[in-house]
């Protein structure tokens, strides 16, 4: 703690992601917790021109708090290890592979973690061609899904094959690459790893969404939180322990979280890995911190630590 009250700590926040709000919220939290801390930090919010104003700021330590590219694809952190500037959160590949839902799928699946079936739509397939396949393999209702993209942005439930080739269209145009997920009905919930720890459980009930929707997630009155979530001990030890392996399998550092389905409140389904998960005052991290006993600023100080090793 010493050792960063000399230190100038630049929170890194904007971008040009669809998420671009809500990482200017994230990082406005964050500097209310360095102040309180008694923190020395300049807020950056970042375009094109990233490069020269993350030169020109002379920070000591970056607190990354983007969220979509540039920020959570391994961009900033490549960049910032290029000029020697320690940083928050996990590392160039780690990243990039996180920011990868068919990757990091694909290594779920290594790694003997449960994971949807899904049905994978690049930008030069033939689109009806896979929507039969998606159809055959995973049945109705399917999830779409952007491969890049995070905070549920483009995430939809289709219940027929006519408004699934509709939608793709529109989605693959929008998104490029784009995969088709089985869609498991249970309880939605998330998992976060903090200082390489699982937290507890929080389980998400969308009051009016479908799922928990990008609306659902960044609207107060939206979604109820219960934490910890519905659970029975086996089952809640089992989604901890799966949790901290997929955040390990991918290589994450410090502090991520998890998302999945729990099918008949037994049998967990992982579907990603936020290696930047927001930390709003909505957001489910702090909330599953607060359960353990860990305030927001303590929170804060922990992933601002995640710098120094």
């Amino acid at each position: 703690m010493q050792y960063l009250k000399n230190k100038k700590i630049g929170i890194i926040c904007g971008g040009w992601s669809k998420e671009r709000e809500i990482s200017l919220l994230t990082a406005k939290n964050v500097a209310k917790a360095l102040a309180r801390i008694g923190l020395k930090y300049e807020l950056i919010d970042i375009g094109r021109n990233f490069h020269k104003q993350i030169t020109e700021a002379k920070i000591d330590i970056a607190f990354i708090a983007l969220h979509g590219k540039p920020g959570e694809d391994g961009t900033i952190q490549g960049f910032l290890e290029l000029l020697g500037i320690p940083y928050t959160g996990s590392g160039v590949l780690a990243s990039a592979l996180g920011m990868d839902k068919i990757l990091t799928k694909i290594l779920f699946q290594y790694g003997k973690i449960p994971t949807p079936k899904f049905v994978t739509l690049n930008r030069n397939e033939d689109l009806v061609e896979k929507v039969t396949l998606a159809e055959k393999k995973l049945g109705f209702p399917i999830v779409v899904k952007p491969r890049y993209e995070g905070s549920s942005v483009g995430v939809e439930i289709i219940d027929n094959k006519k408004k699934l080739i509709q939608r793709t269209k529109i989605l693959r145009r929008e998104f490029g690459d784009i995969f088709f997920e089985e869609y498991i009905e249970g309880m939605i919930a998330t998992c976060g790893i903090l200082d390489d720890k699982p937290l507890p459980i929080l389980e998400l009930v969308p009051k009016k969404e479908r799922f928990y929707s990008y609306k659902a997630k960044y609207t107060k009155g939206e979604t109820e939180f219960i934490v910890p979530a519905r659970l029975d001990k086996k089952t809640s030890l089992k989604i901890q322990e799966l949790s901290l392996k997929a955040h390990k399998i991918i290589g994450a550092k410090g502090y991520s979280r998890i998302d999945l389905v729990v099918k008949n409140n037994q049998k967990p389904y992982f579907l990603e890995i936020n290696t930047l998960p927001g930390l709003t005052e909505l957001s489910d991290l702090p909330k599953e911190a607060e359960c353990a006993g860990i305030s927001y600023d303590e929170v804060i100080l922990k992933i601002l630590k995640t710098a120094l090793i």
